[in-house]
C-alpha cells in the first residue's frame, strides 16, 4: 500500500489481483461491505445503504476481537452519503463519524472521499483520495490511526477477494 500525505489530502494506493469490475462490486454492494469492511478484528453492519447519488449509507463497526483489549466491545458509528457514481471507474462520498440514529458527530471531521478503480497489469489499481477541511484535521485523523486501520481493512479485503 503507498500513501501520501498532501496538504489536506490523503491519498492511498493499492493494487489487488481482481478486475475492475469485481473491486467496484466489493465496495458497491451492501452485502460484500459486510464481510470486509473495518479494521481486523471488527465487524461491520449496514444499517442503511443506498448506493445511489444522494443515497446513505449508515453503518458500525464493532470490535469483536478480545485481543484488542480495550477496544473489545467498542462500536463506531458512521454515516456517508453518496455523490457521484461512475460504474465501474469510480464514485465518491461524504463519510462522517455518527451515532446509532445517524446523527452526525461534529467533534470530528467529516471527510470527501473519492475512490478509483484503474485497471493495472493483472488487476486493479484502488486509489483513495481523502479530503479534509484542513491540513490539521487530517493530521487529527492520522493520529488516530486512519493509515494504519485502513491498510489493515484493505488486508481483509485481499483474503475476502481470494476465497
Amino acid at each position: 500500500m503507498k500513501t501520501q500525505v498532501k496538504g489536506n489530502q490523503l491519498i492511498i494506493e493499492r493494487t489487488l489481483l481482481v478486475s475492475q469490475e469485481r473491486l467496484f462490486q466489493a465496495f458497491t454492494t451492501s452485502e460484500e461491505l459486510e464481510n470486509w469492511w473495518g479494521p481486523e478484528g471488527w465487524q461491520t453492519k449496514n444499517k442503511r445503504f443506498e448506493f445511489e447519488p444522494g443515497g446513505h449509507w449508515h453503518y458500525c463497526m464493532k470490535c469483536e476481537d478480545q485481543a484488542q483489549g480495550d477496544f473489545y466491545g467498542m462500536e463506531s458509528w458512521g454515516l456517508g452519503q453518496f455523490k457521484e457514481i461512475h460504474a465501474p471507474e469510480k464514485f465518491s462520498y461524504q463519510d462522517m463519524f455518527s451515532d446509532e440514529e445517524g446523527n452526525v458527530n461534529t467533534d470530528l471531521p467529516a471527510m470527501e472521499i473519492e475512490v478509483e478503480f484503474i485497471p493495472a497489469d493483472g488487476g486493479t489499481k484502488y486509489v483513495a483520495t481523502t479530503t479534509l477541511d484542513s491540513a490539521e484535521a487530517l493530521e487529527k485523523m492520522l493520529e488516530m490511526g486512519m493509515v494504519e486501520g485502513f491498510n489493515s481493512q484493505m488486508n481483509r479485503l485481499e483474503q475476502y477477494l481470494a476465497k
